[in-house]
């Protein structure tokens, strides 16, 4: 299931059950696992390592070198879980350092021209719309998901299960579980239609309005706000989080 044009180098690591379109260039160090397709005119480069069931459309081109200056050279890498979707133009770098890495989970969806830069770190579920795109070392949580156009600031964190508004600029720390928007972000409310297509709890859904009335709209510091949030709601795994990641922020969150 290899097209006669595509090139890919002698040393490369591609399972048999792979399907590499028309023109496609697979480069020294990279390994495809079980059941990867591309459709054409993908390129695959550097210390690159994808799972099964991964599908790439034409034009994306994944584990180029990263564009951060520091760069010196060494196998800084990209590893690269199963079935994700990278649709046409999506751009994908691995890390900068010698050592380290890109890492994206399974079962995302990047759709046409989303860009993850170097050393970013990606869960699983998440889905990235067309030409969102993440500076170097952004943190991106499982079932996120990023509208159009979104522009996420470098070591910022989006936590899980939350949905950012096309165009918003990321500057700082999306809290899980809620909706961002604007220009720059700002948490509007909690991402209810997510949280109920997840099959979250009623009970969770109802301590997380209250977290969010609480952190947004009763106008306290943000750790007096998870303080009162701690000693007024139920522990619940949801609750939990969501504090743990606003008491971890190093660039503070939207507000």
């Amino acid at each position: 299931m290899i097209h006669s044009t595509a090139i890919i180098h002698p040393k490369a690591e591609v399972a048999s059950s792979c399907d590499i379109g028309p023109y496609c260039v697979i480069g020294e160090n990279v390994v495809l696992g079980d059941d990867c397709k591309l459709h054409s005119h993908v390129v695959i480069d550097g210390h690159t390592r994808l799972g099964q069931g991964n599908e790439i459309f034409p034009f994306a081109a994944v584990g180029m070198k990263t564009q951060d200056l520091k760069y010196k050279g060494g196998h800084p890498r990209l590893e690269i879980g199963d079935h994700n979707v990278f649709r046409e133009g999506v751009t994908v770098h691995c890390g900068t350092n010698d050592g380290e890495a890109t890492v994206i989970g399974s079962n995302n969806l990047f759709i046409i021209q989303a860009h993850v830069a170097h050393d970013c770190i990606l869960g699983s579920h998440i889905i990235m719309s067309g030409f969102a795109g993440l500076a170097g070392h952004v943190i991106v949580e499982d079932h996120a998901i990023l509208g159009g156009y979104v522009a996420v600031h470098q070591f910022c964190r989006i936590g899980k299960f939350s949905m950012l508004g096309g165009c918003s600029k990321i500057v700082q720390d999306v809290p899980p579980f809620m909706i961002v928007d604007g220009n720059p972000g700002e948490t509007r409310t909690v991402n209810k239609v997510g949280l109920e297509r997840a099959g979250i709890s009623e009970a969770a859904q109802t301590a997380l309005r209250a977290a969010y009335k609480i952190l947004f709209r009763e106008g306290l510091i943000i750790s007096n706000a998870l303080a009162k949030i701690e000693s007024e709601l139920p522990p619940l795994p949801e609750v939990n989080h969501l504090v743990q990641f606003i008491r971890a922020s190093q660039r503070g969150i939207c507000k």
